[in-house]
C-alpha cells in the first residue's frame, strides 16, 4: 500500500494515544489490529477503525496484506516522541513535584501532548538522560536494556529478586498502582520469591511488609532481575 507522506509538525493528541500504543504492542511482539486497539484505547470498533484509516491517509501507518497495521517511519518518530514526553513527565512529576508513584502515569498522560520539543529536551538534559520510567518501562532506542528482566511468572523459585519494571499494561490501573505502592512492590524492592502455583495461579512473595499473594495476571507483568545474574 502506498504510503501519504504526513505534512503535519505533531499528530492530534487521539492519534498520538493510537501510536503510543501500537509502539508497545510492536515492542512487545504483539500483532497489531483494530479490535485490540479498540479494546486497549477503550472506544468502539468503528471509532477505531476510523481513526486508523485517517492514519493511513495522513501517512502515520500502513496496513499489511493481513491487515494488520504497522507504523510508517513519520508514525515511528511521533511515537517515539510522545512516550519520550510522557516518560520525561512522570519522572518530572515525581522527583521534582513528589507525585506520588501511583498517580504519575495517568497524571503525565494529561500533559504529554502539550509540551513542545524544546522542553522535552531541556528535561531530558535535566533527568540526566533516563533510560527509563519510573515504572521501570524502557525510553524508545532503550529496550535492550530490560530484554532480560524476567516476569516474576518465570522466575526461578527460592531466589532473592529485584524489581524492575511495571508493564504499561499494569500502568494503566491506578486501582492496581496503588495497591503496588502500599505493598512496596516498586522499581529497586528486593523480593523473595516463596512458591508459584499453576493450579490457581497464584505466586506467593515475601517482601519487605511480609509475605504477599498475587495473581498471575498481575505478576506476569512485573519484571524482575536475579540478584545473581551479575
Amino acid at each position: 500500500m502506498k504510503t501519504v507522506k504526513t505534512t503535519q509538525v505533531r499528530p492530534t493528541a487521539t492519534v498520538e494515544d493510537y501510536l503510543e500504543t501500537i509502539h508497545r504492542l510492536q515492542r512487545d511482539g504483539k500483532k497489531v489490529i483494530a479490535t485490540r486497539l479498540a479494546e486497549l484505547l477503550n472506544v468502539s470498533l468503528p471509532t477505531a477503525t476510523l481513526t486508523l484509516k485517517r492514519m493511513a491517509r495522513d501517512g502515520w501507518i500502513i496496513f499489511d496484506r493481513h491487515k494488520q497495521i504497522l507504523l510508517t517511519p513519520a508514525g515511528e518518530t511521533a511515537a517515539h516522541s510522545v512516550i519520550r514526553r510522557h516518560m520525561l513527565t512522570e519522572w518530572l512529576l515525581v522527583q521534582t513535584l513528589n507525585v506520588p508513584w501511583s498517580e504519575a502515569h495517568s497524571e503525565a498522560h494529561q500533559i504529554e501532548h502539550t509540551l513542545s520539543d524544546n522542553v522535552e529536551k531541556r528535561l531530558n538534559d535535566n533527568l540526566n538522560r533516563p533510560s527509563t520510567c519510573p515504572h521501570g518501562n524502557p525510553l524508545p532506542d532503550h529496550e535492550e536494556l530490560t530484554s532480560h528482566w524476567l516476569p516474576l511468572t518465570k522466575a526461578p523459585h527460592s531466589t532473592t529478586v529485584t524489581i524492575r519494571r511495571i508493564h504499561e499494561t499494569i500502568e494503566d490501573s491506578r486501582e492496581t498502582l496503588k495497591y503496588l505502592e502500599q505493598n512496596g512492590l516498586l522499581p529497586g524492592a528486593k523480593i523473595e520469591i516463596l512458591e508459584s502455583l499453576a493450579f490457581n495461579q497464584t505466586i506467593s512473595l515475601r517482601t519487605e511488609k511480609g509475605i504477599l499473594s498475587l495473581g498471575w495476571a498481575l505478576a506476569e507483568n512485573i519484571f524482575v532481575e536475579s540478584d545473581t545474574s551479575g
